[in-house]
């Protein structure tokens, strides 16, 4: 493979500015930034933020950077591993349908760590996500047009992190280019499908992916050096001509719901007739899904971990027809043990229609057909996922979203204030933000 050294890509993450963004832009990464906080604040709830505490307990002790979610504080290593472990672990964060995954969770951690050790700007910190998105999603397509296998995000995260914590730290641009060199060729292998069929705190492999772009970062610092990466390769230069130009940003999708995306068209198809028609979970008697290969390889099995119930297809569906909502509260561990959702599962069928799945990546649909108790045949729309990007995701969007999955873990007192500081104050000090989260009771 050759490469094309011209610093293209590190001219655009060390010289974009906030004030050049177009506004439409600049409202996008506050939405993305409501709900990467969003998914940082749930995710410090679960089992799997506790492991990355004790990880960075065990190596990163010694800082002064705070954590969303807990009163330690550690290095940047240390806050980007504990602050990895929980940006993924409710799957409620963004992704990006022609990479199949999550950019934002991939290097929010990294990122805020950084922007917390250097005590920038909010508006310091929102520039810099949109730099890491931008990179990222062109460095995955790259990445799996020339790997030809399904990486999931924790690979495209080293990058993203070595790019925006490269920016923060101020960087040269031969240093940056070093570092990307590094994140690139230590990326990890993340085979996300494994964790498709077998649930587990494997996931996306985001921690793995923050962890390799920080130790970019140090490497470069303490003077290793790398050569080249795939965006440089002359295959992909088409991918880098349009930063600054066209916005990969607006092609996110936002997830309503604590799963994994691919069971969203079901769940919203089956509320939406419940609503409808008036009936209640315990009406049903049976559920045919119809949907693509891909999703009907979730597992189906009945959870024994808030992992299995999100990387699941079953679980979810049968638990937002029991609830009338899939959150928080319907995937914790002490959730999990429902005799009623356990017995929907039974109930749901699942085919792997044809033409659907002809569609997917690009989109991601699935329909449902619902027979009732008394012999009511209902049959759904093909569904497409709510929160894509053609529905023009915005601030009202977002508040709807974060009101909801908040609601079990924060007053509405908190809940207003806390989008209200993250919409509307772009010139505080990010640490100002982290610390007002972490004294919400």
């Amino acid at each position: 493979m050759k490469f094309v050294t011209d610093y293209k890509v590190e001219d655009y993450i060390l010289d974009t500015e906030w004030e050049k963004l177009p506004e439409l832009i600049q409202r996008r990464a506050i939405v993305c930034s409501i709900d990467l906080m969003m998914a940082l604040l749930l995710g410090s709830k679960g089992k799997q933020f506790d492991v990355g505490v004790r990880l960075a307990e065990l190596n990163c002790k010694d800082g002064d950077i705070p954590i969303i979610g807990n009163d330690r504080t550690f290095n940047f290593l240390g806050a980007t591993i504990a602050m990895s472990h929980a940006s993924n672990s409710f799957d409620i964060d963004d992704g990006h349908n022609m990479i199949k995954g999550h950019p934002g969770t991939s290097f929010v951690a990294g990122i805020l760590a950084a922007s917390l050790e250097k005590n920038v700007t909010y508006k310091e910190y929102l520039t810099t996500l949109v730099v890491a998105y931008e990179v990222t999603i062109r460095w995955a397509l790259a990445e799996q047009k020339h790997y030809d296998y399904l990486h999931s995000s924790g690979t495209y995260g080293a990058f993203g992190t070595a790019a925006g914590v490269g920016r923060l730290y101020g960087l040269s641009k031969e240093q940056l280019n070093n570092t990307l060199s590094i994140a690139d060729f230590h990326a990890p292998l993340t085979p996300v499908m494994r964790s498709v069929e077998y649930p587990s705190m494997n996931k996306d492999g985001v921690p793995f992916g923050a962890l390799v772009g920080a130790m970019a970062i140090q490497e470069t610092l303490a003077g290793s050096t790398g050569y080249g990466y795939l965006l440089e390769a002359p295959e992909f230069r088409h991918l880098v001509e349009t930063l600054g130009e066209s916005y990969e940003i607006m092609n996110l999708y936002f997830k309503p719901y604590t799963c994994c995306r691919w069971a969203h068209q079901p769940i919203k198809a089956c509320l939406d007739l419940m609503e409808k028609y008036e009936f209640i979970a315990e009406d049903v008697k049976e559920i045919t899904v119809y949907t693509f290969d891909s999703a009907a390889k979730l597992s189906k099995k009945i959870p024994q971990t808030t992992d299995e119930a999100q990387y699941n297809i079953a679980y979810p569906i049968a638990a937002a027809l029991v609830h009338g909502d899939l959150g928080y509260k319907q995937v914790r561990d002490e959730a999990l043990d429902n005799p009623q959702v356990i017995e929907m599962m039974k109930r749901l069928n699942f085919v792997t229609d044809p033409e659907i799945d002809s569609l997917f990546p690009e989109k991601r649909m699935a329909r449902v057909d619902i027979t009732l108790n008394d012999g009511t045949e209902l049959q759904s729309e093909l569904y497409d996922a709510p929160g894509e990007a053609s529905d023009k995701v915005d601030i009202e969007w977002i508040n709807k979203k974060f009101m909801r999955i908040t609601q079990p873990v924060l007053s509405a007192t908190n809940q207003e204030e806390l989008f209200g500081l993250l919409q509307n104050n772009l010139d505080i000090p990010i640490r100002t933000i982290v610390d007002f989260v972490n004294n919400l009771k």
